[in-house]
């Protein structure tokens, strides 16, 4: 019999009521997104309070915070916000060490892909680039930007106009989520891979029918 702590959510400050959400919500994929400001100069920042949304259109979401300590609007937030645009490029194990170094705060003027020495590609429908080693990317049009709670966090909804996929993953029907490799952030200085993978027969039948044996 498991023994609890009751915490009263309403009363919590903001950086207690982080310390637990990203310590039970887990674990969580990681958007590795790069946008451009309006001089061109390319930003890509990792950000684990991300996830689908919608399936029609495809949408994705992510939540972007004020930076701790000044409240300033980041980089990235800020990109979207004036381009209405960004790119999603799934981080992978390959990739953890670099994706990390890119959450660290570079002033508004140095670009992580170059500091950083990323490679990149064209978008197809956007100005921002595609990280190249990322297997997955997906372009995406800002739909609607939701101001959250006090004001610190903004969830960004974007339509999925463009999804590009590595032959190394995907094979023209499904994504190889294991063959993809990606990294979770878990609590803390934590990050982790799939691990154990656990099968179970669909219940339901999903959109498209993907695992429905029914």
């Amino acid at each position: 019999m498991h023994q609890f702590s009751c915490i009263d959510g309403a009363a919590l400050d903001t950086a207690t009521a982080y310390r637990l959400l990203v310590g039970c919500v887990v674990p969580r994929p990681v958007a590795w997104i790069t946008t451009v400001d309006k001089k061109g100069r390319v930003n890509a920042a990792p950000f684990s309070s991300f996830n689908y949304v919608a399936t029609s259109p495809p949408m994705l979401a992510v939540n972007i915070a004020r930076r701790a300590g000044d409240g300033a609007t980041k980089d990235t937030a800020r990109n979207i916000a004036a381009t209405r645009e960004f790119v999603v490029n799934v981080a992978t194990e390959h990739d953890m060490e670099v994706m990390h170094h890119t959450g660290q705060e570079f002033p508004a003027d140095v670009s992580e892909t170059d500091a950083l020495s990323i490679g990149l590609l064209p978008s197809r429908h956007m100005r921002a680039p595609r990280i190249a080693s990322s297997p997955v990317q997906m372009e995406c049009r800002l739909d609607q930007a939701v101001v959250l709670g006090r004001g610190i966090n903004t969830l960004y909804i974007g339509e999925v106009v463009a999804f590009h996929l590595s032959d190394a993953v995907y094979d023209g029907n499904r994504v190889d989520s294991v063959a993809m490799r990606p990294i979770a952030r878990l609590g803390g200085p934590f990050y982790a891979g799939l691990g154990e993978i656990f099968h179970r027969p669909m219940l339901q039948r999903p959109p498209g029918g993907e695992g429905w044996q029914g």
